[in-house]
C-alpha cells in the first residue's frame, strides 16, 4: 500500500534532510573506492549537485565479488533453510516500507521522477516484489522423474552463485527490486551496478537489507560506469550470471563479455517501440484515450514498454485525437517534488539532448504536431503527439525514450498487425477492440512479450515480463519465471 502523499513543501524540507549515501556497499558496509576516483550525482530538474559519489573501478569489482563467493561459499545465506531466508527478506520489506518517504524522495531527486509516480507506484510495487519473491521461496517445490521402481531421480533447484544486476536509471528502485528479489530468494550473492545516473536508492537499499539481516558479502552495491565497472563485471571469471535492463546495444555487449569469458548466463530486458492498436469496433474512445495518454507519457516516457506508437484505425482517428487532447490537460510538468506534476526532468542533459534530436526530425519531416514539442525550464520536454508518422521514419523505427507519441493510420486489420510488428522490437503492445475475434488474433499475431487488450500495463508481479526479437534475450523478470533463472537445475540418481 502507498505511503500518503506529503504536501510539495514537506517534500522539499524531507528533501533538505536527508543524508545521501555516498561509498560503495561492499561485504556489509560502505567503503570508498580503492582508486579514490568520484563522480557528480546531479539533480536533473535543477542541475544542482547532490552528491559526489564513489566511482569504482575493476578493481573494485574483484574486491566485491570475492567478498560475494565467499559468501555464497561458506552458505551464511545460501546455506540458510527457505524459510530463514523468508524472515530476512519480510523484515527487509518491512524496513523499505518504514523509510518509503525517504526512498521517493532520493528517487525523485536523482532521476527527475516526478514525487507522485515514486510514492504511489515505485516504492509499494518495490515492497511487493520483495514480499512476492519471499513468500515464493517456501513454496516451490522440486521434483522426481517418473523413471519406475528400480530407481529414484530427483531434479533438484541451487542457487546459481554469484550474480551481477545491471541497473538502468528509468525505475532505479523497481527495477533493483524485480532483480534482488529473486536472486535473494533464491540465495544467491549479489553484486548490484546502478546507472550513474541513479545511484542513491540502491545505495540505501543495501544498507537497509544489512540492517534487516541480509548477511555481509551478499549485497553488495558498486557505483560506477559501464567500462570501469559493468564490463569487469560481465567479464569475471567468478560471476555465474549477469542479469542487465537497459538499452539493446549495452545488452549486445553483454553476450560479448560472456562469450569471452565464462560463458556465464546472461539475461537481458532490453529496448521497445510499442503499439497501441486501435480498431473502429470500440466503443468507449475516451478510456482508449486515457489508457494512451498514460502508456505514452507516464514517466516522462522514459519507459521501456511506453506506448510509442498509436496505430489507429482512420475512422476513429479524430474522434480519439479529441479525447486524447481533454486528457493531456491533466498533465501538468514541472518540479518533481510537488505531487501536483505528473511529469518531471528528463534524467540527464545527455538524455535531454537526444529527446529534443527527435522532435527536431519531425519538424524536418514536416510532419502535423498535435500536441507539444517544445522544451522548457532546463531539461523538460512537453508531451508530444505527432502524426502522419511512416513506417520508415526514424521516429516509427526508433525507440526515443522520451514523451514522444508518433500516429499512424491504417484501414485493414492486416495492414494493423503488418505494422505493429514492423520494428526490431518486440516488447510491450496494447490492442483497444469490442471484437473479441479481433483481440484473440491480435494478441496472438504481435510479436510482443506482454499484449494487453483494452488497457495498458504489464501485468502484475506474478506475470513474466520480457521481449522477443531485440527487446529481451534468456529469461524473464517477474513471477516464479524470474525466480528459476536465478538457479541451476541438477538431476539427482540413486539405483534402488
Amino acid at each position: 500500500m502507498a505511503a500518503a502523499l506529503l504536501s510539495a513543501r514537506e517534500y522539499a524540507a524531507l528533501a533538505a534532510s536527508i543524508c545521501l549515501p555516498t561509498e560503495a556497499f561492499i561485504d556489509g558496509g560502505f567503503r570508498p573506492a580503492l582508486a579514490g576516483g568520484s563522480f557528480a550525482s546531479v539533480n536533473p530538474a535543477t542541475g544542482v549537485v547532490l552528491a559526489q559519489i564513489t566511482a569504482c573501478t575493476a578493481a573494485d569489482v574483484d574486491v566485491a565479488v570475492a567478498c560475494a563467493k565467499a559468501a555464497f561459499e561458506d552458505g551464511r545465506w545460501s546455506g540458510l533453510t527457505p524459510n530463514q531466508r523468508k524472515q530476512i527478506l519480510l523484515r527487509f520489506a518491512d524496513l523499505l516500507e518504514q523509510h518509503a518517504h525517504e526512498l521517493a524522495v532520493m528517487e525523485s531527486l536523482d532521476s527527475g521522477k516526478p514525487i507522485r509516480e515514486c510514492q504511489n507506484t515505485d516504492l509499494p510495487e518495490a515492497i511487493h516484489t520483495i514480499r512476492w519473491h519471499a513468500e515464493l521461496i517456501d513454496k516451490i517445490y522440486d521434483h522426481t522423474a517418473p523413471v519406475g521402481s528400480h530407481a529414484l531421480a530427483l531434479v533438484v533447484r541451487e542457487a546459481i552463485g554469484v550474480v551481477g544486476l545491471v541497473l538502468p536509471w528509468n525505475f532505479p528502485l523497481l527495477m533493483l527490486a524485480w532483480k534482488i528479489g529473486p536472486s535473494l530468494a533464491a540465495g544467491c550473492s549479489i553484486v548490484v551496478k546502478p546507472a550513474t545516473e541513479t545511484t542513491l536508492t540502491a545505495l540505501r537499499v543495501a544498507e537497509l537489507a544489512h540492517q534487516a539481516g541480509v548477511p555481509a558479502g551478499v549485497f553488495n552495491v558498486l557505483p560506477g560506469g559501464g567500462s570501469e565497472v559493468g564490463e569487469p563485471l560481465g567479464r569475471h571469471a567468478d560471476v555465474a550470471m549477469v542479469s542487465f535492463t537497459g538499452s539493446t546495444a549495452t545488452g549486445r555487449r553483454f553476450l560479448h563479455y560472456a562469450a569471452e569469458s565464462n560463458l556465464k548466463r546472461v539475461v537481458l530486458e532490453c529496448g521497445g517501440k510499442n503499439p497501441a492498436v486501435v480498431l473502429a469496433d470500440v466503443r468507449d474512445l475516451d478510456s482508449v484515450a486515457q489508457h494512451i495518454v498514460n502508456g505514452a507519457f507516464w514517466n516522462m516516457g522514459e519507459n521501456c514498454s511506453a506506448t510509442s506508437r498509436l496505430l489507429v484505425h482512420a475512422d476513429v482517428k479524430q474522434a480519439l485525437l479529441d479525447r486524447m487532447a481533454v486528457h493531456l490537460r491533466a498533465w501538468k510538468m514541472g518540479d518533481p517534488l510537488d505531487p501536483d506534476n505528473r511529469l518531471g526532468a528528463m534524467v540527464s542533459r545527455a538524455h535531454f539532448e537526444k529527446v529534443r534530436s527527435y522532435l527536431a526530425l519531425a519538424v524536418e519531416e514536416q510532419l502535423p504536431l498535435l500536441a507539444g514539442g517544445g522544451t522548457a525550464d532546463g531539461i523538460y520536454v512537453e508531451p508530444t503527439v505527432v502524426d502522419g508518422v511512416g513506417r520508415d521514419s526514424r521516429l516509427f523505427q526508433e525507440e526515443v525514450f522520451g514523451p514522444l507519441l508518433v500516429v499512424t493510420t491504417f484501414t485493414t486489420l492486416e495492414e494493423a498487425i503488418a505494422l505493429a510488428n514492423d520494428t526490431v522490437y518486440g516488447l510491450a503492445a496494447s490492442v483497444y477492440t469490442d471484437d473479441l475475434r479481433h483481440a484473440i488474433r491480435l494478441t496472438r499475431e504481435i510479436r510482443a512479450g506482454v499484449v494487453t487488450v483494452n488497457c495498458f500495463g504489464e501485468g502484475d508481479i506474478s506475470t513474466p515480463f520480457g521481449g522477443y526479437k531485440q527487446s529481451g534475450f534468456g529469461g524473464r523478470d517477474k513471477s516464479v519465471w524470474a525466480h528459476d533463472q536465478y538457479t541451476e537445475l541438477k538431476t539427482v540418481w540413486m539405483d534402488a
